[in-house]
């Protein structure tokens, strides 16, 4: 993050060292010290505040040009990061592949090969990387907060909702949380499901940074949320875990094989989601099993 010096020196006052950018990653494991970890935290504060400013001066912008009455703006992200919680950094886990090399024209800078190469493993998506912010401003919409949950395709059917355009195409899947914005509902989603593409399975080759082909090392993880559980699902040899929030939000604690099969329901009900969507059954089919293979040993333990 390079926002200007004025915006993160506020959080990192005094501070004259060399800023490098570390590798995604079990932050121990990279070698790093937590003071690399709080100086990337401190640049990404500037950012945040640098943004927040010029949000701002959008919207006053659309005050005083006589907008605001007619225009909507939504604002969110499509991810968050991880600054050291479950001794992560970044957003994945990147690891060295043996079978893997550098070509002479991969754009990715020379001076990150040593610290980022080449394959991402298991990287699961906790709730620092899916609560993401969304706010929203619009003609009608009084200031508020809502518990109520969303997730990325619900945003277009939510516009088209609010601009009166009618029926939601059907080649869109999501549903508009309109009546939670304009006070007529409290609630719109039961639960969301968030997720790495499901095509990054065990040992498929895929794209990624620098359009380079690379070995996926590990089945990327399922995340599902309901306002009380998390759930990750990850590939069969991977055991699911699952979080209660109201006692642990920091996701720390698996209770995963607490009796009662509530993790294996979840994950049903996010399984069926996913078909209802015509996700592929090649991509659903680790998680089944995981869900199966690891429910008998739950229930034994």
């Amino acid at each position: 993050w390079d926002a200007p010096e004025y915006y993160t020196a506020r959080y990192r006052e005094g501070y004259e060292g060399e800023q490098i950018y570390p590798a995604y990653g079990n932050w121990k494991k990279a070698g790093l010290e937590k003071d690399d970890v709080d100086l990337g935290h401190a640049t990404y504060c500037g950012e945040v505040t640098m943004v927040d400013f010029w949000i701002g001066r959008l919207l006053a912008k659309l005050d005083a040009l006589g907008l605001r009455e007619n225009t909507l703006v939504f604002f969110t992200s499509d991810h968050g990061f991880y600054f050291g919680e479950h001794d992560y950094f970044g957003k994945a886990e990147w690891v060295h592949d043996p079978e893997a090399s550098v070509t002479a024209d991969s754009s990715v800078p020379e001076w990150l090969t040593d610290s980022w190469l080449l394959t991402v493993e298991r990287s699961p998506l906790y709730k620092e990387l899916t609560n993401v912010p969304l706010m929203v401003r619009g003609p009608g919409l009084e200031p508020g907060r809502t518990g109520a949950m969303t997730t990325a395709p619900d945003l277009a059917p939510t516009i088209m909702d609010l601009v009166g355009l009618g029926g939601v195409p059907t080649t869109m899947t999501g549903d508009s949380f309109g009546g939670v914005l304009e006070g007529t509902r409290e609630d719109h989603r039961p639960l969301v499901v968030s997720s790495w593409p499901l095509y990054l399975a065990e040992g498929e080759i895929v794209t990624a940074i620098d359009s380079k082909a690379r070995r996926i090392a590990d089945y990327m993880p399922v995340t599902v949320t309901t306002p009380e559980r998390t759930l990750i699902l990850g590939g069969p040899d991977d055991e699911p875990e699952l979080y209660d929030l109201t006692s642990d939000p920091g996701e720390r604690e698996n209770v995963w094989r607490t009796p009662g099969g509530e993790g294996a329901l979840l994950a049903e009900q996010a399984l069926t989601l996913l078909e209802g969507v015509n996700t592929p059954e090649e991509y659903l089919a680790p998680r089944r099993e995981s869900v199966d293979r690891w429910r008998v040993i739950g229930k034994s333990a």
